[in-house]
């Protein structure tokens, strides 16, 4: 850098032209001065701005890169689901058909029902009626044991005397 020189001050006063001349000096080398540090910060500003510049065109175009083929594979994802909505939509008119045969098959099951307990409350007289036949079954069963007890005591009381008395028949 350069030396500043301030200027002398000249005893013919405070506005003479020599002060003037000085003045235009020093403002001139301030400006120069502020010129050659306004270039310096300018070129370091250039060893950052350009490739940050530069870095931010190629984020920029990846940038673009990206959003095209997002864009590209929602196409691809709308036209795969509206293709899937359609066979949806038919599976569901058919699911939509069978619980209408379903319902009307519950309903005819409801009906079918109702008539069983129709049926079954008929059944209850019959029941005490089986009751009854099981009761006179146990009747007979006993009546049965009962004879055959009498019908063994019968053979026994018979069985001797007949035998000696088979003896004599001629046949």
């Amino acid at each position: 850098m350069t030396e500043e020189k301030t200027p002398s001050r000249t005893p013919e006063g405070p506005n003479s032209a020599a002060d003037k001349a000085a003045d235009a000096k020093a403002n001139a080398y301030s400006m120069d001065r502020l010129s050659l540090a306004f270039e310096t910060s300018a070129r370091r500003w250039e060893l950052i701005v350009y490739p940050s510049l530069f870095a931010f065109i190629i984020l920029a175009a990846y940038g673009f890169y990206l959003v095209f083929s997002l864009a590209k594979d929602v196409h691809y994802l709308a036209i795969s689901v509206d293709s899937n909505m359609t066979v949806i939509a038919s599976n569901m008119q058919a699911v939509s058909d069978n619980v209408g045969q379903m319902s009307a098959n519950v309903r005819t099951m409801s009906v079918s029902v109702e008539s069983m307990a129709r049926d079954v409350s008929t059944l209850e007289p019959m029941l005490a009626n089986l009751d009854a036949m099981n009761q006179s079954m146990r009747n007979i069963t006993l009546t049965t044991y009962n004879m055959r007890g009498d019908m063994a005591g019968l053979n026994q009381n018979l069985g001797r005397p007949m035998s000696f008395m088979n003896s004599f028949m001629p046949w």
